[in-house]
């Protein structure tokens, strides 16, 4: 993780630690469609137990804003391309809204599929 994003208000400076922004897109992610569950990152793609959902997620920073990579376990039988394209969607609209930090870039690492 990276060092803590700010904001600058009238009234002084808002800091949001990037484990914050994990756990907002883990949930995000954990309640997108076809979904099942997030995965540790790298080779070994274990699936992780929903009530950890900051796992599977890095967050790092650009010039632009916050990025965030997704590690995810899909449902079998789904179009990959649709369940990336509404999970990308969804944690930056949850990101941007529950933050008020502007997501650069959501990528999603599809490190397995289950069948449900």
């Amino acid at each position: 993780m990276e060092a803590a994003h700010s904001l600058s208000a009238p009234l002084g400076k808002i800091t949001i630690a990037p484990d914050v922004v994990a756990h907002i897109a883990g949930h995000a992610a954990l309640e997108s469609y076809g979904v099942v569950g997030m995965s540790a990152r790298g080779l070994v793609g274990r699936l992780l137990s929903r009530d950890r959902p900051g796992h599977g997620v890095v967050v790092g920073r650009t010039d632009e804003g916050v990025t965030v990579d997704l590690y995810v376990v899909c449902e079998y039988g789904l179009n990959l391309a649709e369940v990336a394209s509404g999970l990308r969607n969804r944690v930056q609209y949850d990101v941007e809204r529950l933050t008020g930090l502007p997501v650069a870039a959501v990528e999603v690492h599809i490190q397995d599929v289950k069948a449900s």
